[in-house]
């Protein structure tokens, strides 16, 4: 029967030397939950023993009292393990004493107990079930109605799971737990809903026969947490698994996302005892990671001789990681694991069992200012239960995901997703579904959301060890993010609102996905687009020409801002018209008898390409003129240089010459009566040199 996940790293609970293989017991006297110090035990047994043996004489009471002290110091012996979270060797004592016909309340739920936090919940189950049936059950406490629960699910008994719910809520009507059950009693429908949108399958080159968890990426190479090791030929064990501590390891990974075989990871952060669950700045210059109250010279311990985990951070430097320190809201009576960054990495969320926690771990998140940090912020009751929250990770998108065992689940410890509304606050968890989660442990979720390719841990049967690392390949997402598509419409040419033009979404594939109008100020907004996205968008309005173009979406939830500029649209012009006069030109200038086109007749030039590119079926007989000064001849030549320069200007700017004929016409034309020798004002001759745009073809 394989083993399951150490409880302790999933749950915040502690990592003890006092049962270490390499150390003895502290002897520290613990008040067990029962009422009664281990020592208290015997002697009151032993007070009974001498009594009965000075009242009665008969054999079968002195044998029965020989066995009753038997039994009494093998369960002290056992609590005695139990309380310092030896429970691999707990289990085996309370066996011995359950299978000699010994099963008080306290051995039977402490075998179901001792399984549980080995999250071996078959075990667990097999024991609760017998406490259950035998003992009268308001002794038991509403805690463990709640863990024979979570065994039940675990054995796929979802239909006595939901009794003994109901029985759990009944004995603690505020435990938020049993509230969450009442508002999701239809919660099978909704995992089902959530399931099969996962492709995994097993890690199996990092696996090992021994407990590997908690992958996280970082410059093409996968670091996790492993229980093997690989420093000699002395192991040093935790007695709460038999295993022994945990270090960190490396693998590298290739563009396909293969691994290649794992090796120890730097020794700066390698300590005496657990090291687990790092993360590492986009920058790879920052690590924060779990590692037990061990420091250099000392080791840290609570105030009842307990040594727990904190989060250390530490700095690449030439190329080596130093520096490994604790955080300062770390302390020695409670519990820091678990650290994940913010996608903008100025938060770091991490699990807690520190003063204020709803339940036995909670989620908090910190500020990170430089070196420095703000005041841990637990997540709320959304998130956290009386329960265990732990293993958060936050997406480039802002979906937070973590683990627990106080939402309806399959079992175990599951694994769910959140993300923020539009008031910033979380309102919806939801369980990732099958077959990520199943009646095992499932934990230590992380995703790249662009690939859509990550890593969970897992205790499930058919893994290689203890506990495995799998791929995962998100199929269809557990939040369909969306964001809203924003923007103004206006003129081109005054910078004017657009109002009431025709805005349309569309996908790459031409297909339309909804349109709305522009309000009076020429703003509109689209609700249906999706994050990670790119969309085809049109505006329309009869007075102007139809632009399209491109948007993309980011990876995130909010609003893109998308603004539209529109040109005004020239109706078909008749032909015979002068565009001159019909787009209000000014005078086109020429220097004192030259025909270089002037900048500030290059101006007016331009709008006539833009009305030709506008109108690509129009042809233009471009006409220059003169007034009457000046010999005949002297003019006719000069306007004529000044046209073909003007066509071959307007060529320059896109327009085809086949589109353009160009024509002096010297004094030939004269506008008024100012032909040679007639006195005229200066004005007068102003209106005969002119430039002669006529439309000839539309």
């Amino acid at each position: 029967m394989k083993h399951h996940t150490p409880y302790m790293l999933l749950g915040l609970l502690i990592s003890l030397s006092s049962y270490s293989q390499e150390s003895p017991s502290s002897k520290t006297k613990e008040m067990d939950e029962f009422g009664a110090t281990n020592a208290q035990t015997i002697r009151a047994v032993e007070t009974t023993s001498t009594i009965a043996t000075d009242t009665v004489e008969s054999k079968e009471v002195k044998a029965a009292t020989r066995r009753t002290a038997k039994q009494a110091k093998a369960q002290a012996k056992a609590d005695d393990k139990y309380t310092h979270y030896a429970y691999i060797n707990a289990i085996a004592a309370y066996e011995k004493m359950a299978n000699e016909g010994y099963k008080t309340r306290s051995v039977l739920e402490r075998l179901g107990n001792a399984y549980y936090y080995n999250s071996d919940y078959k075990n667990s189950n097999k024991w609760y079930k017998e406490l259950f049936s035998t003992i009268e059950k308001d002794s038991i406490t509403p805690e463990v109605y709640y863990r024979y629960a979570q065994t039940l699910k675990s054995t796929g008994d979802f239909k006595s799971a939901d009794k003994y719910m109901e029985e759990f809520l009944a004995k603690k009507e505020s435990d938020t737990r049993g509230q969450k059950y009442t508002e999701k009693k239809n919660y099978l429908e909704e995992i089902e809903s959530h399931s099969g949108r996962y492709d995994i399958e097993a890690a199996s080159v990092i696996n090992s026969e021994y407990s590997d968890y908690g992958a996280t990426s970082y410059n093409g190479y996968v670091v996790f947490t492993s229980s093997r090791d690989t420093s000699g030929l002395f192991r040093r064990r935790h007695s709460w698994t038999n295993q022994s501590f945990t270090n960190l390891y490396t693998a590298k990974q290739d563009e396909n996302g293969k691994l290649s075989d794992p090796i120890p990871f730097i020794k700066k952060v390698k300590g005496r005892y657990h090291e687990s669950t790092p993360v590492i700045s986009k920058d790879g210059k920052t690590i924060y990671f779990t590692r037990n109250n061990v420091e250099p010279g000392k080791q840290g311990k609570s105030s009842d001789d307990t040594r727990l985990l904190k989060i250390y951070k530490a700095t690449m430097k030439d190329g080596k990681w130093q520096d490994a320190k604790p955080l300062p809201f770390n302390s020695n009576n409670y519990n820091c694991a678990h650290p994940a960054l913010s996608k903008d990495e100025k938060t770091l969320y991490f699990a807690s069992d520190m003063p204020g926690s709803i339940g036995q771990s909670d989620i908090y998140k910190v500020s990170i200012n430089g070196d420095s940090y703000g005041k841990p912020e637990n997540l709320g009751e959304v998130i956290n239960t009386e329960g265990k929250e732990t293993f958060p990770y936050e997406t480039i998108n802002g979906e937070l995901y973590f683990t627990s065992d106080g939402h309806p689940g399959l079992g175990g410890f599951d694994i769910y997703g959140t993300r923020k509304e539009k008031d910033s606050t979380y309102q919806r968890i939801l369980n990732v579904g099958k077959p990520v989660n199943g009646p095992s442990d499932d934990f230590a979720y992380i995703i790249d959301y662009r690939t859509k390719r990550g890593y969970f841990s897992s205790n499930r049967e058919g893994g290689k060890g203890y506990d495995d690392i799998y791929n995962l390949l998100e199929t269809r997402p557990l939040f369909e993010c969306t964001q809203l598509l924003a923007g103004v419409v206006t003129s081109k040419e005054t910078g004017d609102p657009v109002a009431n033009a025709k805005v349309t979404l569309y996908d790459l594939n031409l297909k339309p996905l909804g349109s709305v109008t522009t309000n009076a100020k020429g703003e509109y907004t689209l609700d249906m687009v999706e994050c990670d996205s790119r969309y085809y968008l049109r505006a329309e309005e009869p007075d102007f020409y139809t632009q399209d173009q491109y948007v993309s979406i980011p990876y995130e939830r909010g609003v893109t801002a998308e603004n539209i500029v529109l040109e005004p649209y020239i109706a078909p012009i008749p032909i015979g018209t002068d565009l001159f006069k019909f787009l209000k030109l000014n005078e086109i200038l020429f220097d004192l008898a030259k025909w270089d086109i002037r900048p500030d007749a290059a101006v007016e030039l331009d709008k006539i390409v833009k009305a030709m590119k506008e109108l690509p079926d129009m042809e233009v007989a471009i006409g220059s003129h003169t007034d009457s000064r000046g010999s005949d001849s002297y003019n006719e030549k000069l306007s004529e240089k000044r046209a073909q320069s003007t066509r071959q200007y307007i060529i320059t700017q896109g327009i085809e010459p086949h589109r353009l004929t160009a024509k002096g016409y010297g004094e030939y034309k004269l506008l008024n009566r100012c032909k040679n020798g007639v006195k005229c004002s200066s004005e007068e001759h102003q209106e005969n040199r002119r430039s002669e745009f006529i439309v000839v073809k539309m």
